[in-house]
């Protein structure tokens, strides 16, 4: 991978040790360049663009990076873009990521830092992911003499279930310098600011998409005697699936179907021939994983061919599992509890949903962190709602968390 290059700095070797004082004084500094990280994710907020057409988002990362004296290179998996900031110690290579893209959602939100692109919106906290990594980089950056090895930011298009990850991959992100372990955030509104979860193991679920068709024999919604009707398999079907989870799986295991769309016919009266289910299931374990899509296969054909209909099921697997690496995750955790804020650190938490991280994450040992950013108040929208939003105050535990992290697995040994 091709850089620009940047400020030469002289880097020295020996054994490097982590400044106990620079890891006392992080929050505060945290503290003090809020306004420029709020600023930033107020910009990427009223300027949301899709996977792979980040183009305004990419030149503003880019140009930020430039300005802190990292070699930048740009269009990496399309619109990614990867800066390496190298201290002034030898030491491991440190990855952070964070993605770029926003969600095909209209905003319904007031603010004066509302969507200005209508029909998309920042609806994941994405605008605040880059905001905090780019924090990360202007305070290390300012702190190169105390910074051990290098850090490798990664900003990544099209998260959104579009194969960002695997194209930066494909591309070269894990190389040049390879990363001895890696880093990535999500703001996490579920949660108050001041949360963190560092989790050891899984924390996220793998996600597939199913595709289920079911052709019968339309006609007159007058003379359904005389139809197959495919509308009446996909509801039985739909209904069956809810099974699977519930009468198959442990009670002690987690996973999750769910069917979210459905599509069928065209008039009131007209029975179709046609009907198209989709949805994603989601799981943390291979097997029950296989279980599922067994389950699944065994229930639409047989509830289809019962009912006079032929059925086709696709399933396609979008990402594996977020799983983090023991070692990695407990020492963030322990990473955060020295940066001197009062921060709740939590290490045994799961979601259902998934990120595409899972991919980096198979390649590297590395800690994938939850950051506490619900707003203030009664209703609470959550991730990919038209009136989802942040506290911008969780921001602030990030950016110490996360620049404590990397300072200290930089001065780390290796894997």
């Amino acid at each position: 991978m091709k850089f620009k290059p940047a400020v030469k700095t002289k880097r020295t070797t020996g054994k490097c040790i982590l400044i106990e004082h620079a890891m006392t004084t992080i929050y505060e500094a945290a503290e003090g360049l809020f306004e420029y990280t709020c600023a930033l994710r107020r910009d990427f907020h009223r300027c949301p663009e899709i996977g792979f057409k980040e183009q305004r988002t990419a030149g503003v990362v880019a140009a930020e990076l430039e300005k802190f004296g990292l070699k930048v290179r740009q269009g990496v998996g399309g619109t990614g873009v990867v800066g390496l900031l190298e201290g002034e110690k030898s030491g491991a290579v440190v990855l952070l990521r964070a993605d770029m893209d926003a969600l095909p959602v209209q905003e319904e939100n007031q603010a004066e830092y509302a969507s200005q692109n209508s029909g998309l919106m920042h609806a994941c906290g994405h605008d605040g992911h880059m905001a905090v990594a780019l924090t990360v980089a202007r305070l290390l950056a300012e702190r190169r003499s105390q910074l051990c090895g290098t850090v490798k930011f990664v900003f990544q298009p099209a998260e959104e279930g579009l194969g960002g990850a695997e194209r930066m991959i494909a591309e070269g992100v894990l190389t040049e310098p390879a990363p001895d372990y890696a880093l990535a955030l999500h703001l996490w509104n579920e949660r108050p600011s001041g949360w963190v979860a560092a989790v050891a193991g899984a924390l996220m679920a793998g996600a597939d998409l199913f595709i289920i068709r079911i052709v019968g024999k339309g006609g007159h919604g007058g003379l359904p005697q005389e139809t197959r009707d495919p509308v009446l398999a996909a509801t039985h079907i739909v209904s069956a699936l809810q099974t699977v989870v519930a009468r198959n799986l442990s009670p002690m295991q987690a996973a999750v179907i769910s069917v979210t769309q459905m599509s069928a016919g065209e008039a009131y009266n007209v029975i179709p021939s046609m009907v198209e289910l989709k949805g994603t299931l989601r799981s943390f374990e291979p097997e029950v994983r296989a279980m599922i899509v067994e389950r699944m296969q065994a229930i639409v054909e047989g509830v289809g061919r019962g009912l006079g209909c032929e059925t086709e099921i696709k399933i396609k697997r979008l990402t594996p599992p977020v799983v983090n690496d023991a070692r990695v995750a407990e020492r963030v955790a322990q990473s955060a509890r020295r940066v001197g804020a009062d921060l709740q650190i939590v290490q045994d938490y799961r979601t259902m949903v998934s990120e595409d991280m899972a991919f980096m994450l198979e390649k590297v040992p590395g800690c994938y962190l939850l950051f506490g950013a619900r707003p203030a108040g009664e209703a609470v929208y959550g991730h990919h709602h038209p009136r989802f939003d942040i506290d911008e105050g969780g921001m602030i535990p990030a950016v110490a968390v996360l620049a404590g992290a990397v300072m200290d697995l930089a001065a780390s040994q290796t894997p």
